[in-house]
């Protein structure tokens, strides 16, 4: 069976590996048939994601069919259509699963990351980890992980109709947050260096208004915003340096939501959040209830994915396409992978 294999940063390779094993207990056998690309796996091709080792069979974004189930499996059933959580926990041993929070486990392994993910044509994985649709499409399927990344943030902040949220980062990270501020009602301010990325949250997402990072920076958001600072802010960037600096764009007892991942240091005086009183969060991954969420909110039309999905690829002709995905000229919001 034919992997693809980055074996080094900037070196993926199609591999030969040995087919799948029969499903165990309380495990699925699945057959990929889309895989959507990601900042993760940008990151992790330019060697600067700090959580992965190489060689690595990247792969987390995945819409998948079951071919069969092992043991004790409920739930899931051969034929099914479904999107898959990423993130292997320990169910209940650590404080973090005990209390709910399984996308925070002591020992969380990550498909694609961690551990090898799915780029290959069959693989098994823990059934608890499959949500079922009858309606959606493959890779609708395969964009419902990402957009969890922005549920779970938008539950962090809260937003509500009477807020103003700022999302800095107009990327997909940045596109899923806001997906979710819109259905929380509140008004959106788009802030990004790229003005393609800009014009497509206007033209295509249709957010409240954008803002390019130039300038008086807090001047603008206030004439954007009737003279005040957004009360809630959500970095999407992944840059230390923009982290650092939002701190500077929130109203008093607002609240602050990193939902990026750098490995660098945020620097900041004390002040700045001391004097306004403002809450930072951190967010990570998502939870089970977001994956079974959204993909009510796809079935039932109130979140449209047909936007989002500018390129594709054959699981052939990613090795060659997928440096195209890493360069922001080439129009990229989400590319997606057909490996069947």
């Amino acid at each position: 069976m034919k992997a693809i294999s980055l074996r080094e940063p900037q070196r993926f390779e199609m591999i030969d590996i040995d087919p799948p094993a029969d499903p165990g207990p309380g495990e699925a056998l699945v057959q990929v048939h889309n895989i959507g690309i990601c900042g993760t796996d940008v990151s992790g091709y330019f060697g600067k994601m700090p959580l992965m080792t190489y060689p690595r069979i990247l792969g987390h974004e995945l819409g998948v069919e079951v071919v069969a189930v092992g043991d004790g499996v409920t739930g899931v059933a051969p034929g099914n259509r479904c999107s898959v959580e990423p993130y292997l926990n320990c169910v209940d041993g650590c404080l973090a699963c005990r209390r709910g929070a399984p996308n925070c486990c002591a020992t969380l392994e990550v498909l694609g990351v961690h551990t090898d993910g799915g780029m290959r044509p069959r693989f098994l994985l823990p059934a608890r980890k499959l949500h079922v649709s009858t309606r959606l499409e493959f890779e609708q399927l395969a964009l419902v992980e990402t957009l969890g990344i922005g549920a779970h943030a938008v539950d962090r902040g809260a937003p509500g109709a009477d807020d103003t949220a700022l999302i800095i980062g107009a990327g997909p990270i940045g596109l899923a947050t806001y997906e979710f501020v819109r259905l929380s009602g509140a008004t959106t301010i788009f802030m990004d260096l790229n003005e393609e990325r800009l014009r497509f949250a206007s033209d295509v997402m249709h957010c409240d208004h954008t803002l390019m990072v130039t300038g008086d920076i807090d001047g603008q958001l206030r004439e954007l915003n009737g003279g005040e600072l957004p009360n809630v802010v959500f970095d999407a960037t992944g840059s230390n340096r923009s982290m650092s600096a939002a701190v500077n764009y929130i109203a008093p007892t607002g609240r602050l939501v990193y939902v990026g991942l750098t490995a660098g240091e945020l620097s900041f005086p004390h002040m700045a959040i001391h004097k306004p009183e403002l809450t930072l969060c951190a967010t990570r991954n998502s939870v089970p209830a977001n994956f079974r969420a959204i993909i009510e909110h796809i079935e039932e039309g109130r979140i449209d994915t047909a936007p989002w999905i500018t390129h594709r690829s054959s699981f052939g002709g990613l090795i060659g396409d997928f440096p195209t995905y890493t360069r922001l000229e080439s129009g990229v919001i989400k590319a997606v992978v057909a490996v069947n």
